[in-house]
């Protein structure tokens, strides 16, 4: 008779306890039998395939393993420098680098800036290495000509377009969380409640709470201009929001 139980494999088992920072020390270390199978606590676990998480949830680790990963490429792309094109070059630029860099990048949403220039040393190195820049040349006409937004910006972009998603019925039914201002009986006298702003959810935790997809989405959505809140088409708010967040990467640049 074939037994339902569930099976585990040992070898492919990770299990991680999650905490701030300051209590990852006293975390269980013990292994932990599950199904008949036993596992031991780690501190860092895989993703669909890609995405490191921390025990504190502080993306360490998958910040180090992008920029390893993409400065890898890089050296890649310098032994082939002088053989190919302007044009071919960006476009392996964008589909070695910037594809590493924005997978899954949501997640980074309140990051510190020391981590975000982690990740903006990749971005400023391909941008020498395109226009043949020696290392400590000034690297920021040659981001704004490229057009590439700057990490901070990336990361808003992203979690803008999956805040709209969720708005407009475009995305899994696991990340319609928001509501909208105007749907609070309380509020719907004030003029928040016209301006199609939605409302920030408590938290309790500033180190994890305010980086959840509920809050973070929330919150950026408020500060959007209202011709990019008031958009129906992803077509046109897409367009829009790069050159609202462009404008931001560079605001001494005149447009």
């Amino acid at each position: 008779m074939r037994s339902n139980r569930l099976q585990l494999n040992a070898d492919k088992t990770d299990v991680i306890w999650c905490s701030s920072s300051r209590r990852s020390s006293s975390l269980p270390t013990d292994c932990i039998d599950i199904a008949g199978a036993s596992a031991q606590p780690v501190t860092t676990v895989r993703d669909l395939g890609v995405l490191n998480i921390d025990s504190d949830l502080s993306a360490t680790s998958h910040v180090r393993m992008v920029v390893s990963r993409c400065f890898a490429a890089l050296r890649q792309l310098r032994q082939i420098r002088r053989y190919v094109s302007d044009d071919c070059f960006r476009s392996l630029v964008v589909a070695l680098i910037h594809t590493r860099l924005e997978y899954c990048n949501f997640v980074l949403v309140g990051l510190p800036a020391s981590r975000q220039r982690l990740l903006q040393s990749v971005l400023n190195a391909a941008a020498r290495l395109t226009f043949r820049l020696r290392r400590y040349d000034h690297i920021t006409d040659s981001l704004a000509v490229l057009h590439w937004l700057r990490i901070p910006e990336r990361i808003n972009y992203k979690l803008a377009v999956l805040t709209f998603r969720a708005l407009h019925g475009q995305s899994p039914g696991y990340l319609d969380v928001f509501h909208h201002v105007a749907d609070n009986t309380s509020r719907r006298r004030l003029r928040s409640s016209t301006s199609g702003q939605l409302d920030v959810p408590l938290y309790r935790l500033t180190s994890a709470g305010r980086r959840s997809f509920p809050v973070a989405g929330a919150v950026l959505w408020n500060i959007l201009p209202q011709t990019l809140r008031s958009e129906t088409s992803i077509t046109a708010f897409r367009s829009k929001l790069k050159t609202h967040l462009f404008r931001q990467s560079y605001p001494d640049l005149l447009i």
